[in-house]
């Protein structure tokens, strides 16, 4: 069956930017947090990892806090301002980042753009849905692409900058000034005779309840969770990590650091942007699998890989080689997933299955963020790394299970 062409509007175009900004305002922190460390005394290489993966762990507590009530609140003020507000949130927060003294400062201003970042996952993916509900697994991926476009932002915007000695103070106050600006494309004015399609989901917590109940009592509703939760732990475990690793294990700078982010970020938006030309229903569990399977080899020889084991010259290639490799296989988890359990309890509330699905895998970022940085205070980065393929292993069980043994049951 031939492709129709892609129609896209204002709106598609506001979904896209808030992707992106939302990336720069999430990725440009891991990508500043050697710096952060080192100025606010909790280095990366003095036994800081783990406080660096508790900060991101404390913002993933404040995002599932509001992805659980998200689903109200954009039924009750519409989904349109109900974005606006959430990267307007993300935006103060990073840029209140900027003006922290000390380590334990930067808890509110994650903990404030932590709540707009749960509202933006839980809302984001359902307000690009409803602007396309005839091919809502093509669209939601193509808009999950440009959160690696976001990446490569952070990567120019951060990586570049601080190389060149700009202060890790000044780019997390650009960065959080331009995201809130950002936040126009969704509250300007809009056009009455193409105003937002809003969805016609119910407005009050008695609604809300029995819906909830009826998805909660639906076993596989938490098989897409827990599929949710490892696979989202590997692809943003992977992502957090990626540029402390670099930097430290291969002794390269920021910059370096920064591009090799970026080539994981190409990867998963070519990846995403692919997946989701040729996303049908009936391939999504292949999509999963494949990637899946393919990821598990390229993560363990990122694990492996050293210096002195081969030439620099080689060494580098090889190592931005497997990181792009990477970058395409871990690119459909978040978005894939959710979309496969929705199209499979076509019966449910869409918007706030997204939700709960984003609930599952936003404590999976948190989590697996701090675990490898205990486990890399203990093993180094390398050993770190190893949590990628283990969390993908459970994945693929957890994938498998739900797409033919349970499946085949009903």
């Amino acid at each position: 069956m031939a492709l129709q062409k892609l129609r896209l509007g204002r709106y598609d175009y506001a979904g896209y930017t808030a992707f992106a900004m939302y990336s720069v305002c999430s990725l440009s922190f891991p990508l500043l947090i050697v710096a952060i460390g080192k100025s606010l005394n909790f280095p990366m290489d003095g036994g800081g990892m783990a406080a660096g993966g508790v900060l991101h762990m404390l913002r993933s507590i404040s995002m599932v806090i509001t992805l659980l009530i998200c689903g109200w609140i954009s039924a009750f003020f519409g989904k349109r301002i109900t974005m606006g507000c959430s990267i307007i949130m993300i935006g103060l927060g990073i840029f209140c980042c900027a003006f922290s003294q000390f380590y334990w400062m930067l808890f509110p201003c994650l903990l404030l753009a932590g709540m707009g970042e749960g509202i933006a996952e839980g809302i984001l993916t359902p307000f690009v849905q409803d602007l396309h509900p005839e091919s809502p697994e093509r669209y939601v991926n193509i808009a999950h692409s440009f959160w690696s476009v976001g990446i490569v932002l952070a990567v120019f915007s951060a990586g570049v900058l601080l190389t060149l000695g700009v202060s890790w103070r000044f780019i997390l106050g650009v960065l959080g000034a331009l995201t809130v600006i950002s936040s126009l494309g969704f509250l300007w004015k809009e056009n009455p005779a193409s105003p937002y399609p809003e969805s016609t989901s119910a407005t009050d917590w008695a609604s809300i309840w029995r819906a909830t109940c009826r998805i909660v009592k639906l076993p596989r509703f938490w098989r897409c969770c827990l599929a949710m939760f490892f696979g989202a732990g590997a692809e943003f475990g992977l992502t957090f990590w990626a540029a402390a690793y670099i930097e430290l294990t291969f002794k390269t700078s920021a910059l370096v650091a920064g591009l090799g982010v970026g080539v994981i970020a190409l990867g998963m938006f070519i990846g995403r942007t692919l997946f989701g030309y040729f996303a049908r229903p009936g391939y999504l569990r292949w999509i999963l699998l494949g990637a899946a399977l393919a990821t598990i080899p390229v993560s363990l020889a990122l694990a492996l890989l050293k210096p002195g084991i081969m030439p620099p010259g080689i060494l580098m290639t090889l190592l931005f080689i497997l990181l792009f490799a990477a970058g395409i296989g871990i690119s459909p988890y978040w978005p894939t997933t959710q979309v496969y359990g929705v199209n499979n309890m076509p019966e449910e509330d869409s918007t706030l299955l997204y939700v709960y699905f984003s609930a599952m895998g936003t404590p999976g970022c948190g989590f697996f963020s701090w675990f490898m940085g205990v486990v890399g205070d203990r093993y180094g980065l390398n050993g770190a790394l190893m949590v990628v393929p283990a969390s993908l292993t459970v994945f693929i069980v957890v994938v498998l299970l739900e797409c033919w043994v349970f499946a085949r049951k009903k």
